[in-house]
Protein backbone atom coordinates (compact mmCIF):
# COMPACT_ATOMS: atom_id res chain seq x y z
CA UNK A 1 0.00 0.00 0.00
CA UNK A 2 0.90 3.27 -0.74
CA UNK A 3 0.81 5.71 1.98
CA UNK A 4 1.93 9.55 2.35
CA UNK A 5 2.45 11.27 5.05
CA UNK A 6 2.05 14.93 5.67
CA UNK A 7 4.61 16.07 8.30
CA UNK A 8 8.26 15.58 8.61
CA UNK A 9 8.59 16.25 12.61
CA UNK A 10 9.34 13.32 14.75
CA UNK A 11 5.73 12.07 14.51
CA UNK A 12 5.56 11.88 11.34
CA UNK A 13 8.71 10.32 10.87
CA UNK A 14 8.50 7.65 13.59
CA UNK A 15 5.27 6.91 11.01
CA UNK A 16 6.88 6.92 8.37
CA UNK A 17 9.53 4.44 9.92
CA UNK A 18 7.03 2.15 11.25
CA UNK A 19 5.27 2.12 7.75
CA UNK A 20 8.11 1.01 6.24
CA UNK A 21 8.90 -1.72 8.89
CA UNK A 22 5.48 -2.88 7.61
CA UNK A 23 6.02 -3.61 4.35
CA UNK A 24 4.51 -0.07 3.36
CA UNK A 25 5.35 1.96 0.10
CA UNK A 26 5.76 5.75 2.20
CA UNK A 27 6.35 9.20 0.65
CA UNK A 28 6.62 11.65 3.42
CA UNK A 29 6.25 15.61 2.83
CA UNK A 30 6.71 18.72 4.46
CA UNK A 31 7.10 22.15 3.84
CA UNK A 32 10.62 23.12 5.41
CA UNK A 33 13.60 21.73 3.77
CA UNK A 34 14.55 19.09 6.53
CA UNK A 35 13.44 17.09 9.18
CA UNK A 36 12.21 18.54 12.41
CA UNK A 37 12.69 21.66 11.75
CA UNK A 38 9.64 23.36 13.93
CA UNK A 39 7.85 22.08 16.93
CA UNK A 40 10.29 18.74 16.84
CA UNK A 41 13.49 21.55 16.33
CA UNK A 42 14.49 22.50 20.20
CA UNK A 43 12.18 21.04 22.99
CA UNK A 44 13.12 19.98 26.37
CA UNK A 45 14.85 17.00 25.49
CA UNK A 46 12.33 14.89 27.96
CA UNK A 47 11.16 11.21 27.06
CA UNK A 48 8.86 11.65 30.47
CA UNK A 49 6.52 8.26 30.16
CA UNK A 50 6.50 8.60 34.22
CA UNK A 51 4.89 12.19 33.87
CA UNK A 52 2.73 11.63 31.40
CA UNK A 53 -0.19 13.63 32.46
CA UNK A 54 -2.71 16.21 30.68
CA UNK A 55 -2.44 19.86 31.26
CA UNK A 56 -5.81 20.27 32.28
CA UNK A 57 -5.92 18.80 36.32
CA UNK A 58 -7.42 20.22 39.37
CA UNK A 59 -6.37 23.36 41.03
CA UNK A 60 -5.06 24.49 37.72
CA UNK A 61 -7.39 27.28 37.30
CA UNK A 62 -6.75 28.90 40.36
CA UNK A 63 -2.63 28.14 39.94
CA UNK A 64 -3.02 29.96 36.62
CA UNK A 65 -4.49 32.85 38.05
CA UNK A 66 -1.96 33.19 40.58
CA UNK A 67 0.84 32.88 37.78
CA UNK A 68 -1.13 35.51 35.21
CA UNK A 69 -0.27 37.98 38.20
CA UNK A 70 3.60 36.90 38.58
CA UNK A 71 6.43 38.83 36.64
CA UNK A 72 8.37 35.68 34.83
CA UNK A 73 5.38 33.61 35.17
CA UNK A 74 5.20 29.92 33.66
CA UNK A 75 1.82 30.53 32.17
CA UNK A 76 1.68 33.46 29.79
CA UNK A 77 -1.68 34.48 27.67
CA UNK A 78 -1.84 37.13 24.50
CA UNK A 79 -5.50 37.34 24.44
CA UNK A 80 -6.10 37.46 20.48
CA UNK A 81 -9.67 38.26 18.65
CA UNK A 82 -9.31 34.42 17.55
CA UNK A 83 -12.69 32.74 18.66
CA UNK A 84 -10.89 29.57 18.57
CA UNK A 85 -8.28 30.82 21.72
CA UNK A 86 -11.13 30.79 23.74
CA UNK A 87 -13.30 27.75 22.64
CA UNK A 88 -10.18 25.57 23.03
CA UNK A 89 -9.38 27.13 26.74
CA UNK A 90 -13.09 27.11 28.10
CA UNK A 91 -13.01 23.05 26.87
CA UNK A 92 -9.48 22.55 28.71
CA UNK A 93 -11.00 24.37 31.72
CA UNK A 94 -14.01 21.95 31.73
CA UNK A 95 -11.12 18.66 31.72
CA UNK A 96 -9.69 20.21 34.64
CA UNK A 97 -12.15 18.22 37.19
CA UNK A 98 -10.26 15.49 39.14
CA UNK A 99 -12.48 12.92 37.42
CA UNK A 100 -11.53 13.89 33.87
CA UNK A 101 -7.85 14.29 34.79
CA UNK A 102 -7.92 10.45 35.94
CA UNK A 103 -9.28 9.16 32.93
CA UNK A 104 -7.32 11.61 30.69
CA UNK A 105 -3.78 10.73 32.78
CA UNK A 106 -4.95 7.18 32.35
CA UNK A 107 -4.93 7.10 28.65
CA UNK A 108 -1.90 9.21 28.83
CA UNK A 109 0.76 6.69 30.52
CA UNK A 110 0.07 3.44 28.89
CA UNK A 111 0.96 5.11 25.50
CA UNK A 112 4.11 7.08 27.02
CA UNK A 113 5.03 4.00 28.37
CA UNK A 114 4.87 1.77 25.52
CA UNK A 115 6.35 4.21 23.32
CA UNK A 116 9.29 4.70 25.29
CA UNK A 117 9.76 0.55 24.88
CA UNK A 118 9.13 1.12 21.45
CA UNK A 119 12.01 3.54 21.01
CA UNK A 120 14.57 1.40 23.59
CA UNK A 121 13.47 -1.85 20.94
CA UNK A 122 13.96 0.18 17.67
CA UNK A 123 17.59 1.95 19.68
CA UNK A 124 18.48 -2.04 19.97
CA UNK A 125 17.72 -3.01 16.12
CA UNK A 126 19.24 0.00 14.56
CA UNK A 127 21.83 1.30 16.75
CA UNK A 128 20.68 5.09 16.58
CA UNK A 129 22.21 7.91 18.73
CA UNK A 130 20.96 11.09 19.88
CA UNK A 131 22.63 11.94 22.57
CA UNK A 132 20.86 9.73 24.55
CA UNK A 133 20.71 9.07 28.11
CA UNK A 134 18.87 6.74 30.29
CA UNK A 135 19.29 8.02 33.81
CA UNK A 136 16.21 9.27 34.75
CA UNK A 137 14.23 12.34 35.65
CA UNK A 138 14.43 14.66 38.88
CA UNK A 139 11.34 16.66 39.97
CA UNK A 140 12.71 18.96 42.25
CA UNK A 141 10.88 20.58 45.22
CA UNK A 142 11.93 23.92 46.60
CA UNK A 143 9.63 23.95 49.54
CA UNK A 144 8.67 21.39 52.19
CA UNK A 145 4.90 22.21 50.74
CA UNK A 146 6.00 21.08 47.13
CA UNK A 147 7.28 17.90 48.63
CA UNK A 148 4.16 17.32 50.31
CA UNK A 149 1.85 17.60 47.61
CA UNK A 150 3.80 14.98 45.62
CA UNK A 151 2.17 12.42 47.16
CA UNK A 152 -1.11 12.50 44.77
CA UNK A 153 1.38 12.41 41.84
CA UNK A 154 2.80 9.31 43.77
CA UNK A 155 -0.35 7.50 43.72
CA UNK A 156 -0.64 7.39 40.31
CA UNK A 157 2.58 6.16 40.27
CA UNK A 158 1.65 3.57 42.17
CA UNK A 159 -1.37 2.80 40.37
CA UNK A 160 0.41 2.15 36.86
CA UNK A 161 3.26 0.49 38.52
CA UNK A 162 5.77 3.29 37.52
CA UNK A 163 9.41 2.97 39.93
CA UNK A 164 10.16 6.00 42.11
CA UNK A 165 12.01 7.58 44.70
CA UNK A 166 11.27 10.10 46.80
CA UNK A 167 14.35 12.37 47.98
CA UNK A 168 15.41 14.69 50.88
CA UNK A 169 18.09 17.28 49.53
CA UNK A 170 21.07 15.02 50.27
CA UNK A 171 19.26 12.33 47.61
CA UNK A 172 18.74 14.63 45.00
CA UNK A 173 22.50 15.56 45.28
CA UNK A 174 23.47 11.97 45.25
CA UNK A 175 21.64 11.73 41.96
CA UNK A 176 22.37 15.15 40.51
CA UNK A 177 25.87 15.74 42.07
CA UNK A 178 25.91 19.19 40.30
CA UNK A 179 23.02 20.48 42.37
CA UNK A 180 25.58 20.73 45.09
CA UNK A 181 25.85 24.17 44.74
CA UNK A 182 22.17 24.76 45.00
CA UNK A 183 21.74 22.57 48.39
CA UNK A 184 20.21 25.92 50.34
CA UNK A 185 17.43 26.00 47.88
CA UNK A 186 16.11 21.84 47.40
CA UNK A 187 13.43 20.70 49.93
CA UNK A 188 13.69 17.27 48.20
CA UNK A 189 12.65 15.62 45.18
CA UNK A 190 10.83 12.71 42.94
CA UNK A 191 13.16 10.99 40.74
CA UNK A 192 11.63 8.48 38.30
CA UNK A 193 14.69 6.78 37.10
CA UNK A 194 13.36 4.79 34.28
CA UNK A 195 12.53 8.18 31.90
CA UNK A 196 15.49 9.09 29.00
CA UNK A 197 16.46 11.84 27.49
CA UNK A 198 17.87 13.00 24.04
CA UNK A 199 17.77 15.33 21.63
CA UNK A 200 14.73 15.15 19.54
CA UNK A 201 16.17 16.71 16.31
CA UNK A 202 18.82 14.90 16.16
CA UNK A 203 16.82 11.66 16.26
CA UNK A 204 14.66 12.87 13.67
CA UNK A 205 17.22 13.73 11.10
CA UNK A 206 18.91 9.93 11.79
CA UNK A 207 15.75 7.69 12.01
CA UNK A 208 15.31 10.14 8.23
CA UNK A 209 19.05 8.42 7.29
CA UNK A 210 17.58 5.06 8.29
CA UNK A 211 13.82 5.88 6.87
CA UNK A 212 15.29 6.84 3.49
CA UNK A 213 17.55 2.93 3.20
CA UNK A 214 14.01 1.42 3.99
CA UNK A 215 12.91 2.92 0.60
CA UNK A 216 11.04 6.27 1.93
CA UNK A 217 10.64 9.01 -0.46
CA UNK A 218 10.99 12.34 1.62
CA UNK A 219 9.70 15.54 -0.37
CA UNK A 220 10.80 18.41 1.68
CA UNK A 221 10.24 21.95 0.83
CA UNK A 222 6.58 20.27 -0.31
CA UNK A 223 4.07 22.18 1.30
CA UNK A 224 0.75 20.31 0.82
CA UNK A 225 -1.63 23.06 -0.22
CA UNK A 226 -4.87 20.87 0.75
CA UNK A 227 -6.36 17.10 0.62
CA UNK A 228 -9.21 16.23 -1.92
CA UNK A 229 -11.81 13.93 -0.69
CA UNK A 230 -14.56 12.39 -2.39
CA UNK A 231 -16.57 9.23 -2.10
CA UNK A 232 -15.85 9.14 1.59
CA UNK A 233 -12.03 8.85 1.21
CA UNK A 234 -8.98 10.92 0.36
CA UNK A 235 -8.45 10.76 -3.40
CA UNK A 236 -4.95 12.91 -3.15
CA UNK A 237 -2.89 15.59 -2.05
CA UNK A 238 -2.17 18.73 -4.02
CA UNK A 239 1.12 20.80 -3.58
CA UNK A 240 2.50 23.75 -5.26
CA UNK A 241 4.46 20.93 -7.60
CA UNK A 242 1.45 19.01 -8.29
CA UNK A 243 -0.70 16.02 -7.48
CA UNK A 244 0.47 13.10 -4.95
CA UNK A 245 -1.76 9.92 -4.94
CA UNK A 246 -1.95 6.80 -2.77
CA UNK A 247 -4.06 4.59 -1.05
CA UNK A 248 -3.98 5.94 2.24
CA UNK A 249 -2.85 9.50 3.95
CA UNK A 250 -1.77 10.32 7.46
CA UNK A 251 -2.47 13.94 8.57
CA UNK A 252 0.90 15.08 11.17
CA UNK A 253 1.37 18.16 10.72
CA UNK A 254 0.68 19.08 14.47
CA UNK A 255 -1.13 22.16 15.31
CA UNK A 256 -1.79 22.69 11.76
CA UNK A 257 -3.75 19.59 11.69
CA UNK A 258 -7.01 21.30 13.14
CA UNK A 259 -6.93 23.31 9.57
CA UNK A 260 -6.44 20.75 7.62
CA UNK A 261 -9.32 19.23 9.13
CA UNK A 262 -11.76 21.59 8.86
CA UNK A 263 -11.20 22.20 5.14
CA UNK A 264 -12.70 18.33 5.16
CA UNK A 265 -15.99 19.71 7.40
CA UNK A 266 -14.02 17.48 10.55
CA UNK A 267 -13.21 18.94 13.89
CA UNK A 268 -10.52 18.75 16.29
CA UNK A 269 -9.82 20.71 19.28
CA UNK A 270 -6.02 20.91 18.29
CA UNK A 271 -4.70 24.20 19.31
CA UNK A 272 -1.18 25.93 19.48
CA UNK A 273 0.71 26.28 23.14
CA UNK A 274 4.10 28.27 22.75
CA UNK A 275 6.99 26.66 24.37
CA UNK A 276 10.25 28.39 24.83
CA UNK A 277 14.25 26.82 25.11
CA UNK A 278 17.63 27.76 25.80
CA UNK A 279 20.57 25.63 24.51
CA UNK A 280 24.06 26.72 25.92
CA UNK A 281 27.21 24.93 25.93
CA UNK A 282 28.89 22.96 28.50
CA UNK A 283 31.70 25.41 29.85
CA UNK A 284 31.99 23.06 32.55
CA UNK A 285 30.91 19.11 32.94
CA UNK A 286 30.96 19.12 36.68
CA UNK A 287 28.40 21.64 37.07
CA UNK A 288 26.28 19.80 34.81
CA UNK A 289 23.68 18.16 35.02
CA UNK A 290 23.16 14.54 34.61
CA UNK A 291 20.04 13.73 33.27
CA UNK A 292 16.50 15.99 33.56
CA UNK A 293 15.90 18.05 36.52
CA UNK A 294 12.63 19.85 36.43
CA UNK A 295 12.25 22.79 38.68
CA UNK A 296 8.78 22.44 39.99
CA UNK A 297 8.65 26.09 41.19
CA UNK A 298 9.44 27.82 37.71
CA UNK A 299 7.90 25.19 35.46
CA UNK A 300 11.69 24.75 33.55
CA UNK A 301 13.06 21.41 32.91
CA UNK A 302 17.10 21.38 32.32
CA UNK A 303 18.15 18.89 30.15
CA UNK A 304 21.81 17.33 29.63
CA UNK A 305 22.72 17.14 25.76
CA UNK A 306 25.50 15.82 24.83
CA UNK A 307 28.03 18.43 25.45
CA UNK A 308 25.25 20.81 25.67
CA UNK A 309 22.43 21.90 28.09
CA UNK A 310 18.81 22.19 27.12
CA UNK A 311 16.95 24.69 29.27
CA UNK A 312 12.83 24.47 28.10
CA UNK A 313 9.74 26.21 29.52
CA UNK A 314 6.90 28.26 29.45
CA UNK A 315 2.98 27.54 28.37
CA UNK A 316 2.31 30.59 25.99
CA UNK A 317 -1.02 30.88 24.97
CA UNK A 318 -0.92 33.52 21.57
CA UNK A 319 -2.21 31.17 18.46
CA UNK A 320 0.10 30.75 15.82
CA UNK A 321 2.70 33.78 16.40
CA UNK A 322 6.53 32.65 16.60
CA UNK A 323 7.66 35.80 18.14
CA UNK A 324 10.73 35.30 20.08
CA UNK A 325 9.82 37.25 23.20
CA UNK A 326 12.88 38.37 25.43
CA UNK A 327 11.24 38.90 28.41
CA UNK A 328 10.42 34.72 27.86
CA UNK A 329 14.10 34.29 28.23
CA UNK A 330 14.96 35.65 31.50
CA UNK A 331 12.63 32.68 33.58
CA UNK A 332 14.95 29.92 31.65
CA UNK A 333 18.61 31.45 32.14
CA UNK A 334 17.37 32.41 35.95
CA UNK A 335 16.78 28.72 36.66
CA UNK A 336 20.02 27.22 35.04
CA UNK A 337 22.08 30.21 36.99
CA UNK A 338 20.34 29.12 40.39
CA UNK A 339 20.63 25.26 40.13
CA UNK A 340 23.64 24.94 38.02
CA UNK A 341 25.66 27.77 38.55
CA UNK A 342 28.72 28.62 36.41
CA UNK A 343 27.68 25.35 33.64
CA UNK A 344 28.00 27.86 30.93
CA UNK A 345 27.87 31.36 29.60
CA UNK A 346 24.66 32.54 28.56
CA UNK A 347 25.62 34.85 25.94
CA UNK A 348 26.32 31.61 23.72
CA UNK A 349 22.62 30.76 23.81
CA UNK A 350 20.48 29.66 21.20
CA UNK A 351 17.08 31.09 22.21
CA UNK A 352 14.12 29.30 20.28
CA UNK A 353 10.42 28.72 20.78
CA UNK A 354 8.28 26.62 19.12
CA UNK A 355 4.09 25.69 18.75
CA UNK A 356 3.16 22.56 20.89
CA UNK A 357 -0.27 20.57 19.26
CA UNK A 358 -2.51 20.85 22.25
CA UNK A 359 -5.77 19.10 22.83
CA UNK A 360 -7.88 20.84 25.37
CA UNK A 361 -8.75 16.71 27.14
CA UNK A 362 -4.88 15.88 27.06
CA UNK A 363 -4.37 12.79 25.17
CA UNK A 364 -2.89 12.97 21.65
CA UNK A 365 -5.21 11.90 18.19
CA UNK A 366 -4.50 9.05 17.02
CA UNK A 367 -6.58 7.11 14.29
CA UNK A 368 -8.62 6.71 11.71
CA UNK A 369 -10.91 10.18 10.79
CA UNK A 370 -14.63 10.00 9.10
CA UNK A 371 -12.80 9.24 6.16
CA UNK A 372 -11.89 5.77 5.56
CA UNK A 373 -8.17 5.86 4.25
CA UNK A 374 -7.10 9.17 6.01
CA UNK A 375 -5.54 8.78 10.00
CA UNK A 376 -4.37 11.36 12.27
CA UNK A 377 -1.32 11.75 14.51
CA UNK A 378 -1.54 15.06 16.19
CA UNK A 379 -2.01 16.97 19.35
CA UNK A 380 0.73 15.72 21.41
CA UNK A 381 1.35 19.05 23.21
CA UNK A 382 4.29 18.65 25.44
CA UNK A 383 4.95 15.53 25.37
CA UNK A 384 5.31 14.35 21.22
CA UNK A 385 9.17 13.45 21.88
CA UNK A 386 7.89 11.07 24.88
CA UNK A 387 5.02 9.80 22.38
CA UNK A 388 6.22 9.71 18.70
CA UNK A 389 7.26 5.74 18.75
CA UNK A 390 4.07 4.42 20.41
CA UNK A 391 1.81 6.95 18.46
CA UNK A 392 3.39 6.15 15.35
CA UNK A 393 3.83 2.08 16.04
CA UNK A 394 0.12 2.17 16.51
CA UNK A 395 -0.53 4.10 13.64
CA UNK A 396 1.09 1.53 11.61
CA UNK A 397 -0.72 -1.10 12.74
CA UNK A 398 -3.94 0.52 12.29
CA UNK A 399 -2.92 1.02 8.32
CA UNK A 400 -1.47 -2.55 8.09
CA UNK A 401 -5.10 -4.03 9.10
CA UNK A 402 -3.70 -5.61 12.64
CA UNK A 403 -4.72 -4.69 16.26
CA UNK A 404 -2.45 -2.27 17.91
CA UNK A 405 -0.31 -3.79 20.84
CA UNK A 406 -2.14 -1.58 23.32
CA UNK A 407 -5.72 -0.31 23.68
CA UNK A 408 -5.61 2.92 22.00
CA UNK A 409 -9.46 3.00 21.91
CA UNK A 410 -9.66 6.28 23.80
CA UNK A 411 -7.44 8.22 21.47
CA UNK A 412 -8.85 8.67 18.41
CA UNK A 413 -11.04 11.82 17.10
CA UNK A 414 -14.64 9.88 17.76
CA UNK A 415 -13.81 11.43 21.48
CA UNK A 416 -14.78 13.93 20.15
CA UNK A 417 -17.25 13.34 17.82
CA UNK A 418 -20.10 13.83 20.06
Amino acid sequence: MKVLVVGGGVIGVTTAYYLAEAGHEVVVCDRQMGPAQETSYANAGEIAAGYAGPLAAPGVPLKALKWLAMNDSPLVLRPKFDPKMWVWLAKMLRNCTASRYAANKALMMPLAAYSRDMLRVLRAATGISYDERSQGTLQLFRSQEQLDHAASDVSVLDRFEVPYEILDADGCIAAEPALVAARGKISGGLRLPDDETGDCQLFTERLTELCVRRGVVFEFGCKVTSLRSGDGKIRCATTAAGVIDADAFVLATGSYSERFMRKLHQRVPVYPLKGYSLTVPIADAAAAPVSTVIDETHEIAVTRLGDRVRIGGTVELSGFDVTLHESRRAPLERSLNELFPGVSELNQANFWCGLRPMTPDGPPIVGRTKLSNLFINTGHGMLGWTMACGSGKILADMISGREPEIDSSGLGPQRYWA
